[in-house]
């Protein structure tokens, strides 16, 4: 009996905070949700990210939100992801994927550095990061950057090193008019509560716990789902348990990085 009480009231919730991001996506009411004052509108972004499939699995609510809000996106990918040897193929995948998020394609660029290849034991260089995005900024007039935060959602290194990257960027005095933004990483618990954990990233956003200073719902649930089907030679079963269960398919909570 208390099994089935438990099953009942995890389902009312799952349901309740879908009804809630959808009632978001319907109505103008998320701009007060969120109260970005702003921040976030009409302005020339940059995307860093690791490798191909990060903006599917990680940043879709994000991407979602800032497209609706006028923003210029772009998407800077730091490797193919060619640890199994197919990082041709895994790039390609990131250009149907940003076709499905409404990304234009000529916006969206994937290196494939000699230093900065794909793997758990490979440690990429935080200056030779922050130089490449430093061009990409120029390049693209960018005044904006959002990426992840120190740990990396997954705990992988070289989401940390893009971190790394971003941060040497900024301490560089000649681009304090760029704002950067990570993503913050949640416990394990929240990670997997799917769309249950927008309840506690807006009381996170409101009252400004752990620094979080904004979150954003997904504003279109299934465009994740839609975008991480692009990448195919990704797409196994436990990938697609990721993205259906993943708090960060529903939700994305950003502080700036000081």
């Amino acid at each position: 009996m208390e099994w089935l009480v438990i099953i009942v009231t995890v389902v009312v919730l799952w349901v309740a905070s879908l009804f809630k991001i959808l009632h978001e996506s319907l109505s103008a009411s998320q701009v007060e949700v969120l109260n970005d004052g702003g921040v976030f509108c009409k302005r020339n972004v940059l995307l860093v990210i690791a490798h191909p499939d990060d903006e599917s699995m990680f940043f879709t609510p994000t991407i979602n939100y800032l497209s609706s809000r006028g923003c210029n996106l772009h998407i800077l990918c730091m490797s193919t992801g060619n640890a199994d040897g197919i990082g041709n193929v895994r790039k390609e995948e990131l250009y149907l994927a940003s076709i499905m998020l409404k990304v234009p394609q000529k916006q969206v660029k994937v290196l494939d550095h000699p230093d900065l290849q794909d793997g758990f034991g490979k440690s990429w260089n935080s200056k030779l990061l922050s130089k490449i995005i430093k061009e990409e900024i120029v390049n693209c007039a960018i005044d904006l950057v959002i990426t992840f935060d120190n740990y990396g959602v997954s705990g992988h290194c070289n989401h940390h090193d893009v971190h790394q990257g971003v941060r040497k960027l900024l301490q560089d005095t000649s681009h304090k008019e760029v704002e950067a933004w990570e993503l913050v990483s949640t416990s394990i618990l929240r990670k997997y509560s799917g769309p249950v954990d927008i309840w506690l990233s807006l009381l996170s956003a409101k009252f400004h716990l752990s620094g979080v200073a904004h979150c954003f719902l997904n504003e279109h649930p299934r465009r994740s789902l839609a975008a991480m089907a692009q990448h195919r030679s990704q797409w196994v079963w436990f990938r697609k348990l990721f993205v259906s269960f993943s708090s960060y398919t529903y939700v994305n909570c950003v502080r700036k990085i000081n």
